[in-house]
């Protein structure tokens, strides 16, 4: 049975008390604000749902990560990547990568709609969510956008407006955050697409077990990491 959670509500059910089908349902109700977002990401819970459903709350089992051994460049990304003009930013237009990744997914039924996107742009101001910008001279072509927790990414959505631009600002942005001392980026739901990039599938009791643990000896970047920059392509 899910829990519905109140607005003053701040505390989550166990991860462990999800759905099995739907994988990872685990409350609906609640609020969007800022301290819970962050309680939810630092319990390996996630909000997904669509613009006139109440709020649900998600820890699928098992989880999609990439792991500095895991992350994987094809031969023919190696080349563009050693030609290529694109350059590739960190935390330098977050309310434009979210509405790209809106407009992007729309057709799909987007789940990143207004509220989400108010969410989130407010979780940025508050130093915790982060975009990944890849451009063409002066346009941006592809982005990505996640939360930082724990030394842990999680990944929410990404979009490209030209061929390789988003593999380019996933793998760049993975080299440099593992470089930094990250330990995993977070992908949440295995796909095809997810796997010809290189990430695995673990248990989730695994993927909490990490959080608590990296919670517990204070692991994380640096906060001058997500400085906004220029990343240089490795």
């Amino acid at each position: 049975m899910l829990l519905h959670l109140t607005d003053d509500q701040q505390a989550f059910p166990a991860a462990a008390l999800a759905l099995r089908q739907p994988n990872g349902l685990l409350a609906f109700g609640g609020s969007l604000s800022v301290s819970r977002l962050l309680t939810a990401y630092q319990q390996g819970i996630f909000p997904w749902y669509g613009e006139h459903d109440p709020i649900l709350w998600w820890s699928p089992d098992p989880r999609a990560i990439f792991t500095p051994e895991a992350l994987h460049s094809s031969r023919s990304m190696r080349r563009f990547m050693a030609t290529t003009t694109l350059r590739v930013t960190i935390n330098h237009d977050f309310p434009r990568v979210i509405r790209y990744c809106a407009e992007t997914h729309a057709e799909a039924g987007c789940w990143i709609h207004a509220d989400m996107q108010q969410a989130y742009n407010d979780l940025h101001r508050s130093g915790y969510a982060h975009s990944i910008e890849v451009w063409q001279q002066q346009q941006l072509v592809a982005g990505l956008y996640g939360v930082n927790v724990n030394g842990i990414f999680c990944a929410e959505s990404m979009f490209q407006r030209h061929t390789n631009a988003s593999k380019l600002a996933l793998i760049q942005f993975a080299r440099h955050y593992f470089a930094a001392g990250g330990t995993w980026v977070d992908a949440q739901i295995h796909n095809p697409h997810l796997h010809s990039l290189g990430a695995i599938s673990i248990p989730r009791q695994h993927y909490l077990h990490q959080l608590q643990q990296n919670q517990q000896q204070n692991h994380d970047v640096s906060a001058d990491f997500w400085q906004p920059r220029q990343l240089i392509i490795i």
